[in-house]
């Protein structure tokens, strides 16, 4: 099993400008993190990720770059096609794109133009179909939202085939991650509860005569040196009141180590850890993750 930690930016990130995004990118490179991973949020301070990461391409040879995760909802389908097959190619193969719903807020929805309860059922017809418009043929396709005929994207990504990624944890995201995707990155889970995610998952690949590489089990873990933010507060209410927030959001390099290593324990092996706040200096913050985690990375 392959062991691989990238590192992210979550929604409530300030890095976003030369002074704090530039170090931090050159610090992943430097270091020896496998990816960068920038999350998607309209009303957040992070960068957008298309952008953001195609900044981070132009700056680094080596490391992979992921959002976790982008909203496929309310976006022109056709274009961001194009779009990330670019990126891909021009990157020399290092994009690894995962989508998801969005957050359920209704400002959000309206500024991508969908409504909240046709979320899933356009993501169900579009994510096939972005695989289809990285394939070599033609697209002809009438939904529900999408109508093509006879459509032919160039570039095609560099790399044959794409792998799509999924977030998600309640069961019908589960379902959806064994039906549609090539691999799963939850977030906010402990390793009980990833593991039996992942059951699913697997299961719902097997009844749709699919089957997702067992190296596809990733997940995003976010860490804390002290407290918690009160929107870091209320995610937990969400999703995990009766768990100890400890046990989804380690304390400092170690606990994230021992965090991560029982992840590993349960068969995930693809890593996205993400600090909640702001470091003064990203290089040590970055090198202190570095000297703890990437000893597990093989």
């Amino acid at each position: 099993m392959k062991i691989r930690i990238g590192f992210g930016l979550g929604t409530r990130s300030f890095t976003n400008d030369h002074k704090t995004f530039d170090p931090f990118v050159d610090a992943l490179e430097n270091l020896g993190f496998d990816s960068l991973w920038l999350s998607e949020r309209l009303g957040g301070e992070s960068p957008d990720p298309i952008v953001g990461l195609s900044y981070a391409a132009g700056r680094t040879k080596r490391i992979k770059f992921g959002f976790s995760v982008m909203v496929l909802p309310g976006r022109n389908l056709a274009v961001l096609a194009k779009e990330l097959a670019s990126l891909d190619r021009l990157s020399n193969g290092r994009l690894l794109p995962a989508f998801g719903l969005g957050v359920a807020d209704t400002h959000e929805q309206n500024a991508f133009g969908v409504q909240r309860k046709e979320r899933a059922k356009i993501f169900n017809e579009a994510l096939p179909l972005l695989k289809q418009f990285w394939g070599d043929e033609p697209v002809t396709h009438k939904g529900d939202y999408y109508d093509y005929e006879n459509i032919q994207l160039l570039p095609k990504p560099a790399q044959k085939p794409m792998d799509i990624w999924l977030g998600g944890a309640a069961d019908v995201e589960l379902r959806r991650v064994g039906r549609f995707a090539d691999g799963w990155l939850p977030s906010f889970c402990t390793p009980q509860t990833a593991a039996q995610g992942w059951k699913v998952v697997t299961q719902a690949a097997d009844e749709n005569d699919r089957e997702i590489d067992p190296e596809h089990f990733g997940v995003l873990v976010p860490y804390t040196h002290g407290g918690l933010t009160e929107s870091y507060k209320a995610i937990l209410k969400k999703r995990a009141p009766d768990t100890d927030p400890t046990e989804i959001i380690p304390i400092g390099y170690e606990g994230l180590r021992v965090q991560l290593e029982k992840f590993i324990e349960v068969g995930a092996s693809k890593f996205v850890p993400v600090l909640v706040g702001e470091p003064d200096d990203w290089f040590a913050e970055l090198e202190g993750v570095a000297d703890s985690v990437l000893k597990l990375h093989n």
